[in-house]
Formats: C-alpha cells, structure tokens, sequence
C-alpha cells in the first residue's frame, strides 16, 4: 500500500504542498514518525509501522498512506503537518514527541498548526493508557484540525499506538466527514465508525 516513508533531516524545509484535498478519490493518510534517532536511521521506526499495521486492520475503505521520518524539531513538525494537510491528507497521525522531554514539542506543533483543537482525543487516550501503565499521566497528546485534515498525537510505542488508537478510532470517521473529507469505513470486528442518526 505504502513505498518507504520519506526521512526528512533536520532543518530541511519540506515543501509537500503538490495538491489539495480530494473528496472522490481515496483517503489519503499521513504517518509522521517523529525521532531524531530514526531520523538520522541510528533506530529502526516501529511507530510508523504499527501505525500503518492498525490501519490495515480497521480501514475497510480504500485508502492511501503517506509516510514520513523526521527529526524532534517543532518547526519541522509544523512544516511536515502543514504539507501533509496540503497534499490532501484527511488524517494525519504522528507518533513520537509526546512527553515532557525537552526534545518533545509534537504537540506544540500540532497546536500551532491547528485552527480547531480537539482534546478529547488526548483525554480519552491518556484515560485508557493509565489503566495499563502510570507513566501514561506524562503524556500530552492532543488532536486538532489543520487545513481540512484532523491530526492525532499517538505515543511512540506499538502497543500502546494501538490500544490509544481502539480508544479514539470509532469517531475519527464521522470526524472527518464533519470536515468534508473521504468517507471512511471500518471493519465492525475490530472498530466499528459511529455516526448519528438523523
């Protein structure tokens, strides 16, 4: 589904911005791994894989991915969103930066980025991350709109990629249709997408 995520060096202005939102095509995902050690390739990304795994999953519509590796850099972050969001991404997913390290701003960037924030999402993922381990109070992950696509901070861990991902999944497709995206669907399974009835 996906070639190899593009790694993006630090400070390099990546300019993605080719084309803007398609709402007849299929939905078009962005994947930000955010490490400056998978940046530099001194550490294999596992965050983006069990990203794209979780997708391959639960997404029963088609769907595209749009993988990146770049570096703790918040000025980075907010360029890699943007661009993503330019290219026509309805959602975009980062894993990594969360944390109150001083290298961690993925959320600062994800605020600055955004025109609406969403904090349930980090709300919800943080209530189901304390039942598995106390450090999840550390966590900062938020949520928020950027150019018509919804952006979601994940940890950097698979497993708990995935148990935050169960948390939050059913609402990101009726989220998206609120933004005038892609309708997204989901195997019932492992996720089923709310939406109200009218």
């Amino acid at each position: 589904m996906v070639g190899r995520p593009a790694i993006i060096p630090n400070g390099t202005n990546h300019d993605m911005s080719d084309q803007g939102p398609s709402h007849d095509q299929p939905a078009r995902i962005g994947i930000i791994t955010v490490s400056d050690r998978a940046s530099r390739g001194e550490y294999d990304d596992r965050g983006g894989p069990a990203i794209r795994d979780y997708l391959e999953r639960v997404v029963t519509s088609e769907w595209n991915a749009d993988p990146v590796v770049i570096p703790d850099e918040q000025r980075v972050v907010e360029q890699t969103i943007r661009g993503l969001a330019g290219r026509g991404c309805c959602l975009i997913l980062t894993t990594g930066g969360t944390g109150p390290a001083r290298r961690d701003t993925t959320p600062e960037a994800t605020e600055a980025v955004c025109t609406k924030l969403l904090p349930g999402f980090g709300e919800a993922m943080r209530t189901v991350s304390l039942q598995v381990v106390p450090t999840a109070i550390l966590s900062r992950q938020t949520a928020g709109i950027c150019d018509g696509a919804l952006v979601v901070n994940l940890p950097g861990q698979p497993k708990a990629i995935a148990e935050c991902l169960d948390a939050v999944f059913a609402a990101i497709p009726y989220c998206i249709d609120l933004i005038e995206g892609p309708f997204i669907t989901t195997d019932p399974d492992h996720i089923a997408a709310f939406r109200p009835t009218r």
